[in-house]
């Protein structure tokens, strides 16, 4: 079983790739639509790098944060970004292989966008079971200060309670039996 430090480690260094993923297809996509402009009017799908981007750029972002903060909030903010992410690089590839289709496409950008979606959705994908991982994780680790917190707390209360009956005054135990001394 993985410790928690290396799915920590493990998620950061996917949070960090997702927003560089995310950078990248922002500028893929803006080259791809600068292009795009100087020859026809673009059309619905040509900004959906663009879009993925920011779907990986923000879920990358909420991945640092969710390694650093381990609250049950941030995971589960980083889960919904990470889904969010998933569902945009999906669209994305779906909206760039219809357009290598036409005759005027830009090939080489839209397979290099392609590859981005597809690396975009495989971290995403990888981020969201380690998110899994690292709440289970977390779970287990506050059930067992609670265990222990609990544990302590009823050795202090037979503590008190045997304090309690000797009503002030100390008690000598020889094998198990208590006698009160003078």
């Amino acid at each position: 079983m993985c410790s928690s430090r290396k799915i920590l480690w493990s998620l950061l260094l996917l949070s960090v790739v997702e927003v560089g993923l995310g950078v990248a297809s922002i500028v893929l996509g803006a080259v791809g639509i600068n292009r795009i402009r100087g020859d026809h009017k673009p059309l619905q799908g040509d900004a959906s790098p663009v879009w993925s981007g920011m779907c990986f750029l923000v879920c990358g972002m909420c991945g640092v944060l969710c390694a650093r903060k381990r609250t049950g909030l941030t995971m589960i903010l980083f889960s919904a970004c990470c889904i969010c992410g998933l569902i945009g690089g999906i669209l994305n590839f779906q909206f760039v292989r219809a357009m290598t289709k036409r005759p005027d496409s830009m090939h080489s950008i839209h397979l290099a966008a392609m590859t981005l979606a597809c690396l975009g959705i495989s971290s995403c994908t990888l981020s969201t079971w380690l998110t899994c991982r690292l709440a289970s994780s977390e779970q287990q680790r506050m059930f067992l200060e609670r265990e222990h917190s609990l544990h302590h707390s009823h050795e202090m209360t037979e503590k008190e309670v045997l304090d309690n009956s000797s009503n002030g005054i100390p008690q000598i135990s020889y094998n198990g039996h208590s006698a009160t001394s003078p």
